[in-house]
């Protein structure tokens, strides 16, 4: 069976430009410490090099979260119960997405992402290696409550969010991206997601900053994709990728650092960045298992698994949507 047609629900405007990333650039490039949100790296080149980064022998997220999968799969299917719907939030993964649709045999598999070119080449992959299964694709911004297609409403919905990809966020917004995620699914949801564990600073170092140069392509390209998307100007040439430990925040931070002095234009603005300065472009919190728990609980879900690997590098999680209850 081929990936359905799916559903667009993105804001274009009449040039074509995403207008919640044209909005995002003007203003994170105009505040005292420049930044931009990391939701917008995955155009599909950058689509391609994260997963590209994923097979890379320094960032160990993968490798672990997908033995976790692979090992825990029949627990998870016996406590997931079946005829399940899966509802992955980003583009599934060319490997950890097959372990689960393998472990639980859904009745359909929904990704959703705010990448369309790459969501749908990643749908038409995974419905060629599961060829009865409905797929249906949904572009839309998961960091809101997403309209799912009406006919999979009344289903039993497992939301998937694998990578750590929470850890991206901030704790606040993580708490509202996770309710938001339970709004999405509905009362009797289950979500299964994966959470980077605290370690040693080199290890996670290493992990964003890899020998081959991967992940710093994976960053510039950002800056590619507003050039080309947004008409801006930007000397990529003149910025160099930074990763940094920020231990009160227990997080790594991706920056764009200018290696000179830079001007550029944008939208009709001019911006300019003395040496030194940086782009702030990503956030990767790491968790110790309490955390975890507590951010869990704090949006909604409620564990009812909790798996993780010999080295205690990650987390994986089988939560279910709190029911509601008037007691404090």
């Amino acid at each position: 069976m081929t990936a359905g047609a799916g559903l667009r629900i993105v804001d274009i405007d009449a040039e074509g430009v995403n207008i919640a990333f044209r909005e995002d650039v003007v203003t994170g490039l105009a505040e005292t410490q420049k930044a931009i949100p990391a939701r917008w790296f995955y155009d599909l080149r950058g689509s391609q090099l994260f997963e590209e980064i994923t097979r890379l022998p320094e960032y160990y997220p993968t490798r672990t979260e997908t033995a976790l999968l692979r090992d825990s799969g029949p627990e998870i299917a016996k406590m997931a119960g079946p005829d399940r719907t899966v509802v992955e939030f980003g583009s599934g993964s060319s490997v950890k997405t097959p372990l689960l649709l393998s472990a639980i045999a859904p009745r359909a598999y929904v990704p959703i992402d705010i990448s369309g070119e790459f969501l749908r080449q990643s749908s038409r992959d995974l419905a060629k290696k599961f060829p009865g299964l409905p797929v249906i694709p949904v572009e839309a911004d998961f960091m809101r409550k997403v309209d799912l297609p009406p006919r999979l409403i009344g289903e039993s919905l497992l939301g998937f969010f694998p990578g750590s990809t929470i850890g991206n966020f901030v704790p606040h917004t993580a708490i509202d991206l996770l309710r938001s995620m339970c709004n999405t699914l509905g009362r009797n949801a289950q979500l299964l997601i994966g959470i980077d564990r605290i370690k040693q600073v080199d290890r996670l170092l290493d992990a964003y900053d890899d020998a081959e140069g991967v992940t710093a392509a994976f960053n510039l390209n950002l800056l590619h994709r507003i050039n080309r998307e947004l008409g801006a100007d930007i000397p990529v040439d003149q910025f160099r990728h930074v990763a940094r430990w920020n231990e009160g925040w227990s997080r790594i931070e991706m920056h764009l650092e200018a290696v000179k002095d830079v001007r550029f234009s944008l939208c009709g603005r001019s911006f300019s960045m003395r040496v030194g300065e940086t782009i702030h472009t990503e956030n990767s919190h790491k968790y110790s298992p309490r955390q975890a728990i507590l951010l869990l609980h704090a949006s909604g879900w409620s564990p009812l698994v909790r798996w993780t690997d010999d080295q205690d590098d990650f987390l994986l999680f089988l939560a279910e949507a709190t029911q509601f209850r008037s007691a404090p």
